[in-house]
């Protein structure tokens, strides 16, 4: 039965491929948890996948040159949502980084969430899980609360033209209706800003 779940885990984890992030509970339907849990450990000990935190695992992509390449910060940080159930929002430095309004790459990457608070160090990189408002998880995961939080980090006045031309690029593709559903909790000011921006992109 034991090596059933192994094999079960092991066939998962290579249908997802490299890159992958992953929890025990995302092999739930497998067997027990111990049962799920001593697979991983036997997995991690053949070197197949990788502990990359406290119950975050990856089956890690390599690079001919590189060597292992560290997971992403985004598939950390949804295996720390799911895991806890929770939904999470990209903020600060890294949110204007991914947006292209900033070249800051942040040593202490931010994400505001509704479930438990939490800190995952991965290297040199330090993940943090933040408890935030329902206003401010209103529309999290989409591409409006993307540029609310790095608007909020970047502050109006330090906001130019080629950072908004950037924005409208970003935000390209979005419907009227979920444009205005998504802004709906957004501070004036950006509200401001970005209806204006897109007055003829809708």
């Amino acid at each position: 039965m034991a090596q059933y779940i192994v094999n079960a885990v092991k066939n998962k984890i290579y249908g997802h491929g490299r890159g992958w992030v992953f929890t025990p509970q995302h092999f739930a339907d497998l067997g027990s948890d111990t049962g799920v849990r001593t697979a991983l450990s036997r997995l991690q000990k053949e070197k197949v996948i990788r502990r990359v935190a406290q119950g975050i695992y990856d089956y890690p992509r390599t690079h001919k040159i590189l060597g292992i390449l560290s997971p992403s910060v985004d598939a950390i940080a949804k295996a720390f949502a799911e895991k806890n159930g929770a939904q999470i929002q990209a903020s600060g430095a890294y949110a204007a980084n991914l947006i292209g309004l900033s070249e800051q790459v942040p040593g202490r990457v931010i994400f505001l969430t509704d479930g438990p608070t939490g800190k995952l160090k991965i290297g040199k990189l330090e993940i943090s899980f933040k408890k935030t408002t329902v206003r401010n998880m209103f529309a999290a995961g989409s591409r409006e609360a993307l540029v609310i939080q790095a608007f909020k980090f970047m502050k109006e006045k330090n906001i130019n033209q080629i950072m908004l031309e950037t924005t409208k690029k970003f935000l390209k593709g979005t419907t009227r209706s979920k444009f205005e559903k998504n802004l709906k909790f957004a501070p004036h000011w950006i509200r401001a800003i970005l209806f204006e921006l897109m007055e003829n992109e809708l």
